[in-house]
């Protein structure tokens, strides 16, 4: 809608997780690193943790998108049990035809695991929202690693979730699972200075001018976003979009104040709400004096 008026090629702020846009903030880097190291050493198990929106399935997709060809990935995305088992799950990430009995599926997937293992394949199997998952899921994922011996490992799991997943892994009746993690890597928020970068950098992806968001904004927009990637690509959309209605050709602090004012108004907002007590022009000046420090 707003693109060509900005001279933009596609548009930069999408919700979607896609791998094209990834920003290497320093936690982004090391959490791309350390699936990358733990998919070369072997690493049995593997878990990402981080908050909503923090960028965990942008990773992923990263991960997907270079994956070498001697990698066999399967994916499940959302696992519930409400939709039926974990192997039926792993069947379906891995296109394997099996009926529903699940021991013909569990054999049904060794059988795979060996035959990819015979043509030199690794294969992995990511869990993508894994929080969902329920305790016995969660076991029979430790039982179904059970398949890797001590000189051949024909699975690998990484598990992708939110912090709840973490508090999961705690109970005392799953110490054998979180004794099998190698690789635990956690995403937290960008800095001010990190949220710069990111508006900028996926500006750049789409050829649109790095000053389109002037310093104020960009500090505005993590404060108010609480620097997590999502609720960054949704504020930085909507001041676009009202820029364009206005015919403006720059964000300024004023375009995101006005933005987070109509969101504000409305009890579903994501965004943080003004302090109390705190006029317009007291805020600018905070953000600029912590920008200045």
């Amino acid at each position: 809608m707003y693109e060509s008026f900005f001279g933009l090629s596609a548009t930069p702020f999408s919700l979607l997780p896609d791998a094209n846009f990834l920003f290497f903030s320093k936690h982004h880097k090391r959490v791309a690193n350390l699936l990358e190291y733990g998919t070369i050493m072997q690493s049995g198990f593997m878990v990402i943790t981080g908050e909503v929106g923090a960028g965990k399935t942008t990773i992923i997709s990263h991960f997907l998108k270079n994956i070498g060809p001697n990698v066999s990935v399967g994916v499940i995305t959302n696992p519930s049990n409400s939709f039926g088992s974990l192997f039926g799950w792993i069947a379906a990430a891995f296109d394997i035809e099996a009926e529903k009995d699940e021991i013909k599926i569990y054999n049904a997937f060794i059988e795979y695991l060996l035959a990819q293992y015979a043509k030199g394949k690794r294969t992995v199997l990511i869990v993508d929202e894994a929080q969902n998952m329920t305790v016995q899921m969660l076991e029979d994922l430790r039982m179904l690693s059970n398949v890797n011996s001590a000189r051949d490992l024909l699975l690998q799991i990484v598990l992708v979730g939110q912090p709840e997943l973490l508090a999961t892994l705690k109970r005392n009746d799953l110490r054998q699972f979180i004794q099998r993690i190698s690789v635990h890597c956690h995403l937290t928020a960008l800095t001010a200075e990190e949220t710069a970068l990111y508006i900028r950098h996926r500006l750049s992806v789409v050829g649109g001018k790095p000053e389109l968001f002037d310093d104020e904004a960009c500090a505005a927009i993590h404060y108010f976003a609480y620097g997590v990637p999502r609720l960054i690509n949704l504020l930085c959309d909507h001041t676009l979009m009202y820029a364009f209605a206005e015919d403006e050709k720059q964000i300024t602090f004023d375009t995101v104040f006005e933005v987070v004012s109509d969101h504000n108004s409305s009890e579903l907002s994501a965004f943080r709400h003004f302090p109390a007590g705190q006029t317009r022009e007291q805020l600018q000046l905070a953000l600029r004096q912590r920008e200045e420090a």
